[in-house]
């Protein structure tokens, strides 16, 4: 639904000359609206205008293309229009090439200066290119492009200096773009436009350009760290960590793929481990932990208790947990603060079961998202964990793809998941019934490559559907689907 305001807003912007021209007129509280007008509706001539005489210290992302109370729209949901970004990146550079306002020039645009442009928050959903929107890569570029040009191309317009703009976004890099991004930060150095780095994802980056990039950021900025697919060993993360570690307000570190065999040990990795552990005591504001596809078994105490605050989000998917692990974790400080788990692809069927009912029961009052996939759960597994998952009623994401379940467990869980009104999503695996020749127990890599009968499956999304109905929750999605993104990331939750 949309508000006689913003019906009126999206009128004065049909004639776009006109607009422009108007805008000296309007009272500044009608900016928000008019950008978010013209974001939406790609009106590139008047975005770059009011990105040009914006009125206010701050111009965010996240605050003006939200939900609002004129319009039900969120298009911090959706791919960003490649038009629209282009128009507000040509607006920050001709308000950067415009010289201050003297006193025969239009005040307006200089009444409050911009001093912050924040760029965070866009839809990153890794999907295929749309041609028309543009992805984490694109407005990384676009960005690092803007840097490079204002560095290289200076001040077009004679007078005083412009007042610098503090520029933040969210970063993507990887091999083909470390040279290019690098070039961008090194150039943000003491220019006009200043790159600010909020949440850095580095993907398949040798270590040394890693290092070389996060000596570029700005200490006081980083929200996040995330590197994937560098399969660093503890011989590279202890070379990363300490320079990670000087990030003091990071909350969010997400390493993947280290690896330090505890069966085999040697001096070098026992020294590598211990450095890593001190220096990730280093964090005091760190709330999130992601260590996915790394061995840690028997090694999560000494990881988690070297941390000086309880972790709200940790996830330890593919680790070969030990049922020491989820007993240490269930006693800690970080159980009775946890938001999300992530324990997918760690077997809780057998020995690892009491420990992990025991971790669902320490975290039961606060956890938000529950991760699960491919842990050999079948119905006995799921129906002996049922009374103490229920008790997760704050929950609202459940993941359950991947695990040996059948139609009766799926509807056991089901009807006793009414207990949970906060419950929105359930990822669950196709039923064991819709499979032919399944071996038992059957591995995970069979559950996700072998066929299933479509027809079986029909029936059972359709009895699923009605059970929901019938309990007056039409409102909550089950889905097999995995890669619908549905999985909320920790700042949301």
């Amino acid at each position: 639904m949309h508000t006689l305001v913003f019906l009126s807003t999206r009128q004065v912007l049909q004639c776009q000359p006109a607009a422009c021209q108007a805008l000296p007129l309007l009272p500044r509280e009608l900016f928000p609206l008019l950008f978010k007008v013209a974001f939406m509706d790609k009106k590139t001539v008047v975005l770059r205008e009011l990105v040009h005489t914006w009125p206010f210290p701050l111009l965010s992302f996240q605050q003006l293309l939200q939900e609002c109370a004129h319009c039900s729209r969120a298009l911090l949901q959706e791919r960003p229009s490649t038009e629209s970004m282009q128009a507000v990146i040509l607006g920050l550079t001709a308000r950067l090439h415009t010289p201050e306002p003297g006193a025969t020039t239009q005040p307006l645009c200089r009444k409050h200066a911009l001093r912050v442009l924040d760029m965070t928050g866009l839809l990153d959903d890794g999907v295929e290119q749309d041609p028309g929107t543009m992805s984490m890569w694109d407005c990384t570029a676009a960005v690092a492009r803007t840097c490079i040009a204002q560095q290289q191309g200076g001040a077009t317009e004679p007078g005083p200096a412009p007042i610098p703009v503090e520029v933040r976004v969210d970063l993507r890099v990887n091999r083909a773009s470390y040279a290019f991004l690098r070039e961008a930060l090194r150039s943000s150095v003491g220019s006009p436009l200043r790159l600010c780095c909020r949440d850095l994802r580095a993907e398949d980056l040798p270590m040394r350009n890693t290092v070389a990039l996060l000596q570029l950021l700005d200490a006081g900025c980083l929200r996040r760290v995330d590197l994937r697919f560098n399969n660093l060993g503890l011989r590279g993360l202890s070379v990363i960590i300490p320079h990670v570690a000087r990030f003091q307000h990071l909350a969010s570190l997400r390493l993947h793929y280290v690896h330090g065999d505890s069966r085999q040990p040697s001096v070098d990795g026992e020294d590598n481990f211990r450095y890593f552990l001190a220096q990730m005591g280093r964090f005091t504001c760190l709330r999130e932990l992601s260590m996915g596809s790394s061995l840690l078994s028997g090694r999560l105490d000494q990881l988690l208790s070297t941390l000086q605050s309880p972790l709200e989000s940790l996830e330890l998917a593919f680790c070969a947990l030990l049922p020491e692990d989820l007993r240490f974790l269930a006693q800690s400080p970080h159980a009775a603060h946890l938001k999300k788990l992530d324990l997918s692809g760690n077997d809780l069927s057998g020995s690892q079961l009491a420990p992990f009912q025991g971790l669902l029961q320490a975290s039961a009052a606060t956890l938000l998202h529950l991760e699960l996939t491919e842990c050999q759960l079948a119905d006995t597994q799921l129906l002996a964990t049922l009374p103490i998952l229920t008790r997760c009623t704050s929950l609202r994401y459940l993941g359950l793809y991947g695990n040996p379940l059948s139609m009766a467990g799926l509807k056991e869980l089901l009807r006793d998941s009414v207990a949970q009104a906060e419950l929105r999503t359930v990822v669950h695996p196709f039923p064991v019934d819709c499979y032919e020749g399944l071996p038992w127990p059957p591995p995970a890599s069979v559950l996700l490559e072998a066929s299933i009968n479509e027809e079986k499956f029909a029936r059972v999304e359709a009895e699923l559907h009605q059970l929901l109905l019938a309990s007056g929750r039409a409102h909550v999605l089950w889905t097999t689907d995995i890669y619908g993104r549905l999985a909320a990331d920790y700042f949301s939750l």
